[in-house]
């Protein structure tokens, strides 16, 4: 996919630059909101379960939703992908919050049938006086994004790919026509709802485990990639449920089975949107900015798995020989890196540094998209501001049994959670109530899953995702 740009200015590593003014904390309400079709309008949130959670108010009520927003509660960040709250909650009983929608994020979901249309919006979670909350993941993304421009003048374009299976389809090959049109009408009338709602999709496929798809966006800045990725699922949920077919975006299927991912893809742009990744001259075409950059990702891998992959299953899906993350590397155009360094073309006059990206492949759906991509954020940003050693750029040629020597990622979801604990520099970027509850949710999944085999796990994590 080819990465485009266009941002404000900041001052930074890169050199002066004109600044925009701050947002406000609270969000001015449209004098006019949009009007809909819809009786109700949700309010919804992304926890750390990878769950879209809210409270939904008459259409009516949508001028004052969007003012002030609908209440909500700390402890809600606790609830596990399972249903019950983690049993050491550090928020207790304790404490009130507001959900404040983005009016930008805002969507329709039409009437079918009998089920009616709904307005929806993306929300950030505050305090009752409108103050951010810090744990809100998506403030997190926020907060990331202005530090990394602040501090180096960098601006992020991003797009995020997901992967599902569809149930309920005859058996037929993978990437074929006769796949494509047995979800029919269920694929155009995917394309058609997202185009709708603005999300504008680049790709729709068939993939190839059994009755698997890929739907890709286009790429825009780090918090539209991250809600489109939310909103994403939801809608993709959504329309299947109504079609009457099963969905699920869960890593794993079957323990010896296709995983579904999802891939980060990530570009760096300077002040004025000139493409910073790319160097012709160097290893990889990598310029040695992104060599930094990439290195702060690939020194607290293990760490960030427990952000990206952080399913009592996904490790299952992330071993080496199965195209998802076969070692922590950094490599050109290799589906079992950590972080692959993709193709360009010059066809139809394509520029080169334009499109040149890297993308994480280490994440799945049960990851929070805003939590997922503001991990590797920080930690490119600490590539860039502290002193770690430049990665070695696999080439595209390089023979398998070569890399089979490189770094593992973490073996299961215990094994990250415990390096996420012992990394200092991780940690420092979040309260210390959001790691708390992170730590305490993914274990409390953990338990629940307790004394299963992997079949069984898997289809518990598939029933939820």
């Amino acid at each position: 996919m080819t990465l485009v740009h266009t941002t404000g200015k900041e001052p930074g590593l890169l050199g002066p630059a004109t600044v925009p003014g701050p947002s406000p904390t609270l969000r001015a309400a449209p004098e006019d909101p949009p009007m809909t079709d819809a009786a109700t309008v949700f309010v919804a949130t992304c926890d750390l379960a990878g769950q879209v959670r809210g409270r939904a108010v008459p259409s009516s009520e949508q001028a004052s939703a969007l003012r002030s927003g609908t209440g909500w509660v700390p402890a809600d960040l606790a609830i596990s992908a399972f249903g019950p709250i983690a049993p050491d909650n550090v928020f207790g009983s304790r404490g009130d919050l507001r959900l404040i929608p983005d009016p930008a994020t805002g969507i329709d979901i039409p009437a079918d049938g009998d089920t009616p249309a709904l307005r929806l919006y993306l929300a950030d979670q505050t305090l009752p006086d409108g103050e951010p909350w810090p744990c809100c993941p998506r403030t997190f993304l926020r907060d990331t994004v202005e530090e990394l421009r602040e501090r180096t003048g960098i601006e992020v374009v991003a797009a995020i790919e997901h992967e599902f299976v569809l149930g309920g389809l005859p058996s037929s090959p993978p990437f074929s026509l006769q796949r494509f049109r047995q979800a029919e009408p269920f694929g155009s009338d995917l394309v058609r709802l997202l185009e709708q709602a603005g999300l504008q999709p680049e790709n729709w496929l068939p993939e190839y485990g059994d009755g698997q798809f890929e739907i890709t966006l286009r790429p825009g800045t780090a918090m539209s990639a991250a809600d489109r990725a939310v909103l994403l699922k939801e809608l993709v949920r959504d329309l299947a449920r109504r079609r009457g077919l099963p969905v699920t975006f869960a890593p794993l299927l079957d323990p010896d089975g296709v995983g579904n991912g999802v891939h980060l893809h990530l570009s760096l742009k300077d002040a004025e949107g000139r493409p910073l990744l790319f160097d012709p001259s160097r290893p990889g075409r990598l310029s040695a900015l992104g060599a930094r950059f990439s290195a702060g990702i690939l020194r607290h891998t293990p760490a960030l798995t427990a952000w990206t992959a952080p399913s009592p299953v996904s490790f299952l899906r992330l071993t080496p020989h199965r195209w998802s993350a076969g070692g922590i590397f950094l490599a050109e155009r290799n589906r079992e890196s950590l972080l692959r360094i993709c193709p360009t073309t010059q066809l139809a006059g394509g520029d080169a540094a334009g499109q040149f990206h890297l993308e994480y492949r280490a994440a799945d759906a049960t990851a929070n998209p805003w939590l997922a991509l503001g991990v590797l954020l920080r930690a490119g940003l600490e590539g860039l501001v502290r002193d770690y050693d430049e990665p070695t750029v696999w080439p595209e040629d390089t023979d398998a049994s070569v890399l089979d020597g490189v770094p593992a990622l973490p073996s299961s979801l215990e094994e990250a959670l415990h390096a996420l604990e012992s990394d200092d520099v991780v940690r420092s970027w979040f309260d210390p109530r959001l790691l708390a509850t992170h730590l305490s949710v993914k274990r409390s999944e953990l338990a629940q899953l307790a004394g299963l085999d992997d079949a069984a796990r898997i289809r518990k994590v598939a029933d939820v995702h």
